[in-house]
């Protein structure tokens, strides 16, 4: 790779670790960055790019929640097993079956919607979206306050919410997150759920593309996805710290307003060049 392929690589990944876990879409930002700084490689490996590269992001997720993630603790010679890392596996499990039906989609949905003009239209569709839910919720209290308390039939419904993700521009974290939202779940519990649910569902899709395009990697394509995932890696472990910081404090809105502000944006770019 030349120098001007290193750095549109370095800022595909700082994008991945900054939008994955914000909810604006992170594929998107990706597909709209490559179409104006587009990279020298093949097609087919740059739609197996934009998914891989977010295995970056689930390590900097299993290193920020360790803690929560892990379902064992040794002391001494006896093993402990903690119900309620196991018991917020099994709602992750649950969460995950929707998406198992979208994997039927995936051909179609490469073809046909991803391009620059589909992520414009689901930032604005979802931008209102969040600003609309953050003005009903103003007048409900949460019923969910933690991960522990959300029932397996509301996880499945999370996960059912995740299928829409499919669409470029829709985001995967944004999705869920509303889709938690409107059943009563409270902020924080939806981006920490909407982490933990990223783990298996990410893995699955990364291995999906990976198995798909083949594993006949050119040296400049391991070098690009070893580049791109390092550095989503660093940059996602500092935005969920934010994430996570932020929601305590506000609501979604900003993200929907970004979202709309920058679907605009691109969508009057489509139209004129």
């Amino acid at each position: 790779m030349d120098f001007a392929e290193i750095v549109k690589i370095v800022f595909l990944g700082i994008i991945e670790g900054i939008t994955e876990w914000l909810p604006v879409s992170s594929t998107g930002h990706m597909i709209l960055f490559e179409r104006f700084f587009p990279l020298s490689l093949s097609e087919e490996f740059k739609e197996m790019f934009f998914v891989v590269i977010q295995f970056g992001a689930i390590l900097a997720v299993i290193v920020a929640f360790w803690n929560k993630l892990f379902p064992f603790r040794f002391r001494k010679d006896q093993p402990h097993v903690r119900k309620d890392v196991v018991s917020m596996w099994l709602k992750v499990a649950v969460a995950c079956l929707p998406a198992a039906v979208g994997l039927f989609a995936d051909d179609f949905l490469n073809e046909h919607f991803y391009n620059p003009t589909t992520v414009s239209v689901m930032l604005i569709v979802y931008g209102v979206a969040f600003i609309v839910v953050e003005i009903v919720n103003k007048k409900r209290t949460p019923s969910v306050n933690s991960v522990g308390e959300l029932s397996f039939f509301k996880a499945f419904l999370i996960g059912c919410f995740q299928v829409l993700a499919m669409i470029p521009g829709t985001s995967r974290s944004g999705a869920t997150i509303i889709g938690a939202l409107i059943i009563g779940v409270s902020r924080p519990t939806a981006a920490e759920f909407t982490f933990f649910l990223a783990v298996p569902t990410m893995v699955c899709a990364s291995a999906y593309k990976l198995i798909k395009f083949g594993f006949s990697f050119g040296g400049a394509e391991i070098s690009a996805l070893l580049l791109g995932m390092a550095v989503a890696f660093v940059v996602s472990l500092l935005a969920i710290r934010f994430l996570m910081s932020f929601v305590r404090k506000h609501d979604f809105k900003p993200f929907g307003i970004y979202r709309i502000a920058l679907g605009i944006v691109v969508l009057v770019l489509c139209v004129l060049l």
